[in-house]
């Protein structure tokens, strides 16, 4: 495949981005307003710094994009290059920020051209190339949809294929097996069987899966869901939502710098055989873990800070990391910061089937009863109701099913 003409390899199939950080391109987007230099920071499709153009469409995530012979890749919304964007001096001339609602406001011709500036400079990105066709729409009813196929995704589709359910599992990744595909070994050992387990069913269609396959909202007692095969609103009998959760992210000056990623996202970045950098720094605070503790213990080029950054410094990549822990605070060298702080639960899916939210620090998350009803037919299990990603509390719970 090629990145802005540039040849690059990359294993067919794994994802885009993953090739591209591999191949030394860290530096994969610009922001929309000031176009500071962006990076993958959480490799599921939940932040901007992978978004590129890809064969002429725009505004792909490159993270949920599988890497193909021929591919183009393309930064976008940039003057120059990726390395030098020109429009990065709206970033130096207004460096307390910009609201350009205001800007020469009341100066009589000069705000309209200002404005019009404004919004040549900011953006994502130019149309498609080329009209995308449409794709078929279609409606269909089945036994059992399961939303995720992370760990309590997986347990549940298994224990309900075992009452003798049809289970068809959807998710948006280019492989199943969820946040346990981002544990190193040997912290992964213990979901071996879960995970081959899961693999055996698929293979021996116990259990349907379909990946690159998002359930984009529920309506009542419809889902919307959109994959490669088009768009459906499929209506279930049963309705498990394991959605999991997102990174938790940490309010600290320059958590935006390119190289500043959660430990899940290196985590994958290893499974695929790369590193975030050469000089690594892991932080883990309260409430933080499991994958933070499994890079440290998988890599011997990784520093363990159980603490909380303060700040960040580097422009187009992560230089030096200010950390406060039981020793105080400390500066530390290093080009990646891989943060582990605790996940906010992906309540969206849920709120919309009717579930009660509640509020933590991390985030909203959903309450429900034992067996994970919402409501009759609709259930949540895994990270989003609470649920800890440990294997005995996964399985004990798919067992405990209210269905």
């Amino acid at each position: 495949m090629q990145f802005d003409g540039h040849a690059v390899v990359a294993e067919r199939g794994e994802p885009a981005a993953v090739a591209l950080v591999a191949a030394g391109h860290l530096v994969l987007a610009r922001s929309p307003k000031f176009h500071r230099p962006r990076g993958p920071s959480c490799l599921r499709a939940a932040c901007d710094g992978c978004l590129a153009r890809v064969d002429g469409e725009p505004n792909v995530m490159t993270c949920r994009v599988a890497a193909a012979e021929g591919m183009r890749i393309e930064t976008q919304n940039v003057i120059g290059s990726r390395d030098t964007d020109l429009l990065r001096m709206a970033d130096w001339f207004f460096p307390e920020g910009m609201n350009h609602h205001e800007l020469l406001a009341g100066v009589p011709g000069v705000q309209r051209v200002m404005q019009a500036f404004a919004r040549r400079v900011a953006g994502l990105g130019r149309l498609p190339a080329e009209m995308v066709a449409p794709r078929p729409a279609t409606r269909r009813e089945v036994d059992v949809l399961v939303v995720g196929a992370g760990a309590s995704g997986m347990a549940s589709a298994l224990e309900l294929a075992r009452r003798g359910r049809r289970v068809e599992v959807v998710d948006d990744g280019l492989a199943w097996g969820g946040s346990l595909r981002a544990l190193a070994a040997p912290a992964r050992v213990a979901w071996e069987p879960l995970l081959g387990a899961f693999g055996e069913a698929v293979a021996g269609v116990q259990v349907s899966l379909r990946l690159e396959t998002t359930a984009a909202g529920i309506y009542a007692n419809d889902v919307l869901v959109g994959g490669p095969e088009g768009i459906e609103v499929v209506t279930a009998r049963t309705l498990v939502l394991a959605p999991g959760a997102h990174d938790g992210v940490l309010a600290f000056e320059g958590n935006d710098v390119p190289g500043v990623m959660s430990a899940r996202a290196a985590g994958w970045l290893l499974a695929h055989g790369t590193t975030a950098g050469q000089r690594m720094l892991v932080t883990v605070t309260d409430g933080g873990g499991p994958f933070g503790e499994a890079l440290a213990g998988a890599q011997g080029d990784v520093e363990l800070v159980r603490g909380v950054p303060t700040r960040v410094r580097g422009s187009g990549r992560v230089k030096e990391v200010t950390v406060v822990d039981a020793e105080g605070e400390r500066r530390i060298r290093c080009d990646a910061l891989l943060v582990d702080a605790p996940r906010a639960p992906a309540y969206e899916l849920c709120a919309q089937a009717g579930a009660e939210l509640g509020h933590e620090p991390r985030g909203f998350v959903v309450r429900v009863p034992k067996g994970g009803q919402i409501r009759p037919g609709v259930l949540a299990v895994g990270e989003v109701v609470g649920t800890p990603l440990e294997v005995a509390q996964v399985v004990e719970e798919s067992r405990q099913l209210a269905c």
